[in-house]
């Protein structure tokens, strides 16, 4: 006696399996794309009621660092390398939640090792 697949289980094991290539390399390539996007980026944040402002990239590098000359006091280089700190991790956290965002929209929130 045979055993039988219920209707619309195995017959299309390989245009099954080309399918979900196919798809994997659309995936792959949308976050690819995407990925490119992100890195040409910028993000800024600021900290200290605006004295201090950093900006960075997608890529996760700082950009630029702004500082108002009234902040700067000789007396107190701790609080200004604080704000400079502060502004800094904030801009490349918004970077990061943006990039992790993103890439979940494409996945469907799919965790797929090696795509990002």
């Amino acid at each position: 006696m045979k055993a039988r697949l219920p209707q619309g289980y195995g017959g299309g094991g390989a245009s099954n399996l080309q399918q979900i290539a196919r798809q994997a390399q659309k995936l792959q390539e949308q976050m690819a794309q995407t990925t490119q996007e992100l890195e040409e980026k910028e993000y800024t944040a600021s900290s200290g009621g605006d004295a201090v402002r950093a900006t960075v990239t997608g890529k996760m590098e700082v950009k630029s660092v702004e500082i108002k000359p009234e902040v700067v006091d000789p007396e107190d280089v701790e609080m200004l390398s604080d704000l400079i700190l502060a502004a800094v991790n904030e801009a490349l956290r918004s970077a990061a939640n943006d990039k992790t965002e993103q890439m979940e929209k494409i996945s469907g929130g799919l965790n797929v090792p090696g795509f990002f």
